[in-house]
């Protein structure tokens, strides 16, 4: 192999870990093989760090194909935990609301999922890589600065529903009046409950538990219904977005608990190394033409 001249790696990017994680390491390993101190490392295509899957990383002169490489088409398995959202729509943050969850049917999330097929309109995450006025939105939302982000065209070629987990018993007050969380969280008095889709704010202090069971068909520890979808979609699909708009169709919320890439264009799941593997990999490996 020739890192200089260029090669392109497969990995399978591990939990936690960020995109830029993955490059330096993958940097160093190689500037420590190779006996150089610098070396051009890139990659196509940023996952995030609770994200794992095909991460696709261009050494020296391949770097120049990454936006070749990138701009392949996006396979993902996806798992969603419906009835609450956080901030980020992942679990970065915590549940800042609930939502009901006893209307929802396997029927109907296959009905919803069905129409996110084809091209759609798709406002990027807050808690995003996306630029405003100069910015990463990630920032001002840190500092919690409205980001008000613009609607994107993407395409999802293939979207559908591997597994459907829903065990809790339907609640039957779920057409009664809305009420929120906002009280005292002492008083135990039960209170009408929200009509599907309408936002449940958490209370303030210890929660009753048992109170949240009983009138949302769901547990405070997170005993939520899920789903897990394979999706196949465009360069610049946030998967995260998709899972709060998923959320929406079905008239409650929604998060993403876990998110792999199982494909990046032609490259698979099964063509990637784990970062455990490589350096045992890279030192098995004939290095050629090495230049200071």
């Amino acid at each position: 192999m020739n890192p200089q001249e260029g090669e392109i790696l497969y990995i399978d990017k591990p939990l936690r870990w960020t995109s830029f994680d993955v490059v330096n390491k993958v940097r160093w390993l190689l500037c420590k093989r190779l006996g150089v101190k610098k070396l051009k490392v890139g990659h196509a295509g940023t996952l995030d760090p609770l994200a794992t899957g095909v991460m696709i990383v261009c050494t020296g002169r391949a770097t120049k194909r990454i936006d070749e490489l990138q701009a392949g088409v996006k396979e993902y398995v996806a798992t969603l935990r419906l009835g609450a959202t956080t901030p980020s729509f992942d679990l970065e943050h915590e549940i800042d609301a609930y939502y009901h969850t006893a209307h929802i049917t396997r029927e109907l999330v296959e009905k919803v999922l069905l129409s996110f097929r084809g091209r759609i309109e798709q406002v990027p995450p807050a808690y995003s890589a996306v630029k405003v006025d100069g910015k990463r939105a990630y920032d001002l939302a840190r500092k919690d600065k409205d980001v008000e982000l613009k609607p994107k065209i993407l395409v999802i070629d293939e979207i559908e529903l591997l597994d459907y987990k829903n065990n809790l018993s339907e609640s039957p007050h779920a057409e009664e009046a809305p009420y929120s969380f906002e009280q005292d969280a002492s008083d135990e008095t039960p209170l009408p409950l929200a009509k599907a889709g309408e936002r449940l704010l958490p209370r303030t202090g210890m929660r009753n538990k048992a109170f949240l069971t009983a009138q949302l068909g769901t547990s405070a520890d997170g005993d939520y219904p899920s789903i897990t979808i394979r999706v196949v979609c465009s360069k610049g699909t946030y998967i995260r977005a998709l899972a709060r708009d998923i959320g929406v169709a079905l008239g409650s919320g929604a998060h993403l608990t876990a998110l792999r890439r199982t494909r990046v264009g032609n490259v698979s799941i099964d063509d990637c190394m784990g970062m455990d593997d490589f350096p045992n990999w890279l030192e098995q490996q004939k290095i050629e033409n090495i230049q200071e």
